[in-house]
């Protein structure tokens, strides 16, 4: 999930001497909600080791946004609750932001729209490149939020003229999917960026997302009277849907 101005999972690369971590905007968000814990929960490359704190967390997050993706919400809510309590023992409530943005981004790529409701709750205590990302999460961000969001996004602050491009130059899966869900909110998600967000999630196996995204374009096949396309889609979401327990 790429998030806030920074994108990626490991934390920005260059040298290997230990560092403070960067400002959220240059490296937290890099990609998206499981790389962007690495950023949160690891300063240091060398000595000495990261406290216990951030590799509980770290592991936490990390198993909390792929239980998201594969569809696992029990196990997620388990997993991230592990993860915010061991963030929530810094009593750093800018660290805690980040971590439910991220949360809120896997949501975003699965179209699972709403509040971001954690982050909203100490909003106040985030520093402005994670406010800027909230905003672009909801489908509110501006041409101002650009320079704070990470670096692929910053093209869709203010909406684009080409989104399917523009999506297409973000080479991380779960930040092209949250770019896309932004696109939606927007009401910019053309039949390009649908299918870009069916491929991507399906490459991926993530069935959470991808069964989104398919119910997406197979309402569009629907509104334009594609019968065939429509029965072709509904094979898909079959074969991804689980059984009934």
């Amino acid at each position: 999930m790429t998030t806030p101005a920074s994108t990626s999972s490991p934390p920005p690369q260059g040298g290997s001497t230990c560092r403070t971590p960067e400002p959220v905007s240059r490296c937290f968000w890099t990609r998206a909600a499981v790389a962007s814990v690495v950023f949160l929960l690891s300063a240091c490359g060398n000595t000495p080791p990261a406290p216990d704190w951030q590799m509980n967390a770290r592991a936490g997050a990390e198993r909390a946004a792929s239980a998201w993706l594969e569809g696992n919400a029990r196990i997620e809510a388990v997993e991230f609750a592990r993860a915010r309590g061991e963030v929530a023992r810094t009593g750093r409530p800018d660290l805690l932001a980040r971590l439910e943005l991220m949360r809120c981004a896997a949501r975003v790529a699965s179209l699972d729209i709403g509040p971001c409701v954690g982050f909203e709750a100490i909003a106040g205590d985030a520093a402005p490149p994670e406010q800027a990302y909230a905003r672009y999460l909801a489908g509110r961000s501006t041409a101002a939020d650009a320079p704070l969001l990470p670096q692929a996004h910053r093209p869709l602050a203010g909406g684009a003229a080409a989104p399917e491009a523009a999506l297409a130059t973000i080479e991380d899966p779960l930040s092209r999917l949250v770019a896309a869900g932004a696109l939606f909110q927007r009401a910019l998600a053309t039949p390009g960026v649908i299918a870009l967000a069916v491929d991507t999630a399906s490459a991926q196996g993530w069935r959470r997302p991808l069964l989104a995204w398919l119910q997406v374009q197979q309402t569009r096949a629907q509104a334009a009277g594609a019968t065939d396309e429509v029965a072709r889609i509904q094979r898909r979401i079959d074969l991804v849907t689980p059984p009934p327990k």
